[in-house]
């Protein structure tokens, strides 16, 4: 239940303080109408807003949240492709991962749309897991989570607050809100768990069209659809698919589904190498690692497999992860020689080598492979890891100059920078580093004590301290500014 207390205080931390102090019979006549989102109280800054502050919760505090780059990557490139074609447009989208077996994808305020892993493993083709990706976009862009809890505008604060953390929980663990909507008064909540079905079919609609749009094969999602049902069948009830609890299939929006389908052009599209490759990470990373080297290694020896690539990778990662390397190695050499190009075969190819105790060798991969694919921030990730554990502070901060001002709002880089600084004694440029990082992550306290530090540090020169104290001024004003919002509600 820890994600439904997170989700409680974020939006408990968002809702204006008039309510607070406000009696519970005046609050049916003073709750903002969300119904008509045009004149909504809540802001898409707000939901923005919001959606970071549970995003930094999840990222920090839930053991499922998966940090991986290189399924991140893929995901946020499928949604840049939906996007493109027009899937929220205007709208920033954020993509994530959860170790979680179950097949489910959620949507949270803002654009932040966390994917189970569990998804990833069951799509049998990349449009099935675009068609879901489309699908909660809609929800995003429609604002269907700020119009569902205005549904319930008439219910006393206490209740609205239960409502709006249900509704967001339920997009992520149905089987958790199930429980914190009988904690709520379960009857008036339990109606609302999910999106309504007007929500629904309009997402469906929306996601289809920009499906379409972004080239993917549109009968995908009718036919996601039908596999979920038909898997429901056939377990028990607690074991119905996430995806179904949380977004009820019915019979009539199969059909919708597929009679729309019907009337759209049809495009016979093959499955990149990514989709197949990251599918097989997902697979070859979950459970015990002796029985993924045998499902992996009986497929690529019958010959049983949808992609030849991706069914090789998969063994390889899996008997790395046996700690059989000298075997992993020599599926690695195959996959090469057999042509296969991917960033995600040459981080595994470095990753084994410093297992086998290669470090030159993992740093020569690491460094070819960056100038092959300049701009996958997984191979960054890694050569800057490398880098580090080696000691090479100097090479470290070289490579960051170009990714730092492509992408100034990566955390992950500011706190690389940070590493290295400490690595050569430089403090107050070390705290400077650490006090972006922070920002970034959304401790803006910790950010001006980060700068605070930078300023005792006593290693500085005048034009370092000169630019210390001026982000040091202007932190501090935003948080004045924060502290002053917040008296307000």
């Amino acid at each position: 239940m820890r994600l439904l207390a997170w989700l409680l205080a974020a939006c408990l931390a968002f809702l204006p303080r008039a309510f607070a102090q406000t009696s519970l019979q005046q609050l049916p006549a003073q709750l903002p109408d969300l119904g008509d989102v045009s004149g909504s109280d809540l802001t898409l800054q707000t939901e923005r807003r919001i959606g970071e502050s549970i995003m930094r919760d999840i990222k920090t505090r839930e053991p499922a949240f998966l940090d991986d780059a290189e399924i991140a990557e893929y995901l946020n490139g499928l949604g840049a492709r939906l996007g493109g074609a027009g899937a929220g447009a205007r709208q920033d989208f954020e993509f994530f991962a959860m170790r979680d077996a179950s097949i489910n994808a959620f949507a949270l305020p803002g654009g932040f749309i966390g994917v189970h892993t569990g998804l990833i493993s069951s799509a049998e083709n990349e449009s099935e897991i675009a068609s879901v990706l489309a699908h909660e976009m809609a929800h995003v862009t429609q604002r269907h989570i700020a119009r569902q809890i205005g549904i319930q505008k008439q219910m006393q604060l206490p209740m609205m607050i239960a409502m709006a953390a249900t509704i967001l929980l339920a997009r992520s663990r149905p089987d958790l809100a199930g429980g914190a909507a009988v904690a709520a008064q379960g009857s008036a909540i339990q109606s609302q768990l999910g999106f309504s079905r007007d929500f629904e079919r309009e997402a469906d609609r929306i996601g289809l069209q920009h499906l379409a749009a972004a080239g993917f094969d549109v009968r995908a999602m009718g036919a996601f659809f039908e596999k979920l049902q038909r898997a429901s069948r056939v377990m028990d009830s607690g074991s119905v698919p996430g995806y179904l609890r949380s977004h009820p299939v019915t019979t009539e929006r199969i059909s919708d589904a597929l009679s729309r389908a019907e009337g759209m052009p049809y495009r016979q599209r093959a499955d990149p190498l990514d989709y197949h490759l990251v599918r097989a990470k997902v697979r070859a990373e979950a459970g015990d690692a002796r029985e993924a080297v045998k499902a992996f290694g009986d497929a690529v020896n019958d010959r049983r497999f949808a992609n030849e690539p991706g069914a090789r990778y998969g063994l390889a990662l899996a008997l790395m992860r046996a700690k059989e390397y000298k075997p992993a190695q020599a599926e690695i050499v195959r996959l090469r020689t057999g042509g296969v190009a991917s960033s995600m075969v040459e981080t595994l190819a470095a990753r084994v080598r410093l297992e086998l105790g290669d470090q030159a060798g993992a740093l020569a991969i690491l460094q070819a492979a960056m100038v092959r694919y300049p701009h996958r921030r997984s191979v960054l990730y890694a050569l800057l890891g490398t880098f580090q554990d080696q000691g090479r502070h100097d090479q470290v901060l070289a490579t960051l100059a170009e990714p730092l001002r492509l992408y100034p709002r990566d955390p992950k880089l500011h706190e690389a920078r940070a590493k290295a600084y400490a690595g050569q004694g430089k403090r107050l440029l070390q705290h400077q580093a650490q006090a972006e990082f922070y920002l970034l992550q959304g401790s803006l306290p910790g950010a001006i004590e980060q700068l605070q530090l930078a300023q005792s540090s006593g290693d500085g020169n005048f034009y370092e301290l000169s630019v210390v104290d001026a982000r040091l001024k202007e932190l501090r004003a935003e948080h004045a500014r924060e502290m002053q919002e917040q008296k307000k509600r």
